[in-house]
């Protein structure tokens, strides 16, 4: 079964992805690297979950479905930009995490990413992977999400 079977069967869809929030591009290809800008929780143009995660922030189940959201989003680009997602590979994630102090869970709130990609590719979805605490994102974003691919 192919990427969209597997994101059918998990009752998922690819999103559209929203247009740049800045002076960037969602996406650049190098060689057979495609870079893709960060990925905000966002789902049918509403951010999923804002602020920091722990404390009196939002929670970590919260925080694993925006992380969750944002590679939903970044395979979103890959297939807009014309990618096969069949034909692809996820080299590198970052994960970054609006943190509230003492907060130190980033790893598993970007599980929920990792674990997305690994569902809907398989082996090609498994890649290196850092996950790193902030104290504020773009737009008040709890996560945001940055993808290196390979293509085929």
């Amino acid at each position: 079964m192919g990427a969209l079977g597997k994101l059918q069967e998990l009752g998922l869809e690819l999103p559209q992805p929203p247009p740049p929030a800045g002076a960037y591009t969602r996406a650049v290809r190098s060689g057979n690297l495609v870079f893709i800008s960060g990925q905000l929780p966002l789902a049918d143009g509403a951010m999923l979950c804002e602020g920091s995660i722990g404390e009196q922030g939002a929670s970590e189940k919260e925080g694993y479905a925006a992380a969750r959201q944002c590679a939903l989003n970044a395979l979103g680009v890959l297939a807009a930009e014309g990618h096969d997602l069949d034909r692809l590979r996820i080299v590198r994630m970052t994960g970054y995490v609006c943190s509230a102090t003492g907060f130190t869970g980033q790893a598993q709130i970007v599980n929920g990413a990792s674990e997305l990609m690994a569902a809907v590719l398989g082996d090609a979805g498994v890649h290196a992977r850092v996950a790193v605490g902030v104290s504020s994102l773009p737009l008040n974003a709890a996560v945001e999400l940055e993808v290196i691919a390979e293509i085929n």
